[in-house]
């Protein structure tokens, strides 16, 4: 069966494949492909092909089938069904196995896809397939076109107003034919361009692509010594729409290959600089032995990579190129310019995590000050970060910040793994505290101060008035709200054992802020900053108090400071215990545990212990349960042990007869004999 996915408020539906049979299992017997697991379809295409019908390729147990799946024209329709007469070969659209990556995109009624085209996966290709314009695809077992590549995303960008000039482009990483020798395989992340009006060629390279190029995707940390530090892996990629749709902003999450050095980094890119590669020189290598160097003989006319249309040229049609043309293509898929980042490094990075990087989402919010762009970075242990960057101290220079650490379409967020989907809301205004600073200090784009609470922030609403805040540069107060300072700060008491270590926690509500901890003696005594030694030790968390002394005793603050502002997060009073009085407590507790106690609790008091959630302390449902007996009419003690209350046979007839004459149901009620449990003969 075929998983999909469908609105939440409606049940989840499957459609039965009924070409999925076992008659395909014997095809796979003795290959190292036969697990049961991975005989089944997965869906690894899925598209909205117009109002009624989704596009969607599988596996197919091997066998990769393509079919239309008809949803209505509203989702109370409920209608979701499989059109069995539009089944047809996935071969260049799905993988045969469910372990390979595959890519696409749905440009007008044509799929643009980039995928393994056989069962061991060596023959990896770009397909164009549907649509009227012939099947067209990547030249087969050359490695300077394609060199195992892993398809990550692709993307329909046009290039100008006239549609003849609308590109195709691939994301993928692949093993670098042009890397550095005696280092071994290498991978590199690429972004590859097609034409979409790319027909083949005419002699040469009939049926394939001639406007195939591809370069470099670089995302690099400098360094001061001259080196860099270079994300390699690519993830995951995100376009995100801007006004004009032909310069939209592309954000790419990367990873190290090193195996020493680990880290994830998200850098975004400009158009503008990915056509300028494609625009630059080629890349060429004269013959086995000689290094790779820029192209410096004669480019032929059109320039190869150019759509044939009236906006840069008078050819019409791809199969009017000349021979040279062709040729050159053949030869020189690959640019020698990288595509580099916007500002030459990552807009947000973390180094020596227990985590990496995988998938991002990105939302632009409209501000009063300017807009944002927040990013959702999904990692391999199943958390999301929601990341903000703003100006420090101007628009010209920029910060990240981590907004939060999220743990699992308006507004919403969607999270899809193997097995499941989880829903998670854009914004959580309320975590960040009742006033307007914590609110501010926050800068989460998403919400703003009202001037009573911290709220999710409504563009063009008049909300917003006298007495509201909502920036996210250089941070300013407008709210007028009581101080942080003034309101109630939690405090607690802890006890430290002489000589062993205690630990003091405080986590702030916003990750930016800077714990200070600062200590007194008693009240009366002023303040002092807590300084850090080889004793006393900051965590991630708060500080460790090792080999605790009796002078350590007394009142700890915890205050978060952030932008010159500064609250209280936590008190905490210290008492510090001599050991030789804690293990006279743990043996005084220990004799009491021996001590036998004979009376038997009756099952009914039992249960009054166990299950009493409005109550503190055993006293208070002890004391409850005596009361409630002593008002109690005194009955004469049964005649048998306190373990069985059982009534007289008189009792248990007449109680027989009254509940006959009123009696709607087969059954009736008998009342619970009152035993105390076996595991409860001591106490």
């Amino acid at each position: 069966q075929s998983q999909f996915i469908i609105p939440h408020h409606l049940s989840p539906t499957s459609i039965y494949d009924p070409f999925l049979g076992k008659e395909r299992l014997p095809f796979l017997k003795g290959s190292a492909f036969a697990f049961q697991a991975e005989c089944m379809n997965f869906v690894k295409i899925l598209h909205l092909y117009n109002r009624t019908h989704l596009y969607a390729c599988g596996t197919g147990a091997f066998h990769p089938i393509c079919g239309f799946v008809e949803v209505g024209q509203r989702v109370e329709d409920s209608v979701f069904k499989l059109d069995f007469k539009s089944l047809e070969d996935g071969k260049g659209k799905s993988p045969y196995d469910p372990n390979h990556t595959a890519a696409s995109v749905l440009a007008g009624e044509e799929l643009y896809s980039g995928v393994a085209t056989d069962l061991m996966g060596r023959d990896f290709t770009i397909f164009r397939s549907l649509g009227l314009r012939p099947s067209v695809r990547t030249e087969q077992h050359d490695s300077r076109w394609l060199n195992e590549p892993e398809f990550i995303d692709v993307f329909w960008i046009p290039e100008s107003e006239n549609p003849d000039d609308d590109k195709i482009f691939f994301f993928f990483r692949e093993t670098a034919v042009e890397g550095s020798q005696g280092l071994g395989k290498q991978s590199f992340a690429r972004i590859g361009q097609i034409c979409r009006n790319d027909m083949g060629g005419q002699r040469s390279l009939v049926n394939k692509w001639t406007t195939f190029l591809k370069a470099r995707l670089v995302c690099t940390v400098p360094c001061t010594d001259g080196s860099d530090t270079h994300f390699d892996h690519l993830h995951d990629v995100f376009l995100l729409p801007t006004r004009d749709k032909r310069n939209p902003l592309l954000y790419a999450v990367f990873t190290t290959s090193s195996t020493v050095f680990k880290g994830s980094a998200v850098c975004v890119y400009h158009m503008n600089d990915i056509r300028r590669a494609f625009l630059g020189p080629f890349a060429h290598k004269e013959g086995p032995n000689y290094q790779w160097v820029s192209y410096q003989g004669r480019v032929p006319y059109p320039r190869p990579g150019t759509c044939p249309s009236k906006t840069f040229g008078t050819f019409s049609s791809t199969k009017d190129y000349p021979d040279d043309v062709i040729q050159f293509a053949r030869n020189h898929p690959l640019m020698y310019n990288p595509v580099l980042p916007h500002g030459q490094r990552p807009v947000f990075l973390q180094t020596n995590m227990d985590h990496i990087f995988t998938r991002i989402a990105v939302d632009r919010v409209a501000a009063a000050d300017g807009h944002y762009d927040v990013l959702f970075i999904g990692t391999d242990i199943g958390t999301v970060l929601k990341v903000v960057t703003v100006p420090n101290d101007s628009w010209q220079n920029m910060k990240e910040l981590l907004l939060e650490e999220l743990q699992v379409f308006k507004q919403q967020l969607y999270l899809g793994s193997r097995t499941s989907i989880s829903q998670l809301s854009l914004h959580r205004c309320g975590m960040y505290g009742k006033a307007c600073a914590e609110c501010c200090l926050a800068r989460d784009p998403y919400c703003a101060w009202d001037g009573t609470t911290c709220t999710r922030y409504l563009q063009n609403t008049k909300r917003y008035g006298q007495g509201s805040a909502y920036r996210l540069g250089p941070v300013t107060f407008g709210g007028q709200s009581s101080n942080p300072q003034k309101t109630s700060v939690p405090e607690r008491k802890i006890y430290g054992v002489e000589g062993s270590s205690t630990f003091l926690e405080c986590l702030p509500k916003s990750l930016q802020a800077k714990i200070v901890w600062t200590y007194q003696k008693t009240r009366s005594d002023p303040q002092k900053e807590v300084l850090l030694d080889s004793r006393v030790i900051r965590m991630e968390r708060g500080i460790l108090l090792r080999s605790v002394q009796r002078k350590d005793a007394g009142f700890y603050y915890c205050h978060a400071t952030e932008h010159g502002f500064t609250q209280g997060v936590l008190h905490l009073q210290l008492e510090v215990i001599h050991a030789q009085q804690a293990d006279s407590l743990s043996l005084s507790r220990e004799e009491e545990s021996t001590q036998p106690f004979h009376r038997k609790l009756w099952y009914q008091d039992f249960l009054q212990l166990v299950d009493h959630p409005n109550l503190s302390t055993m006293d208070q449902v002890c004391e409850q349960l005596w009361s409630r007996k002593s008002h109690q009419p005194k009955k004469k003690p049964p005649p048998l042990s306190p373990l069985f209350n059982i009534k007289s046979k008189s009792q248990k007839w007449k109680h027989l007869e009254e509940k006959q004459k009123g009696r709607s149901r087969r059954t009736h009620e008998m009342p619970r004999a009152e035993r105390a449990p076996r595991s409860t003969d001591i106490w």
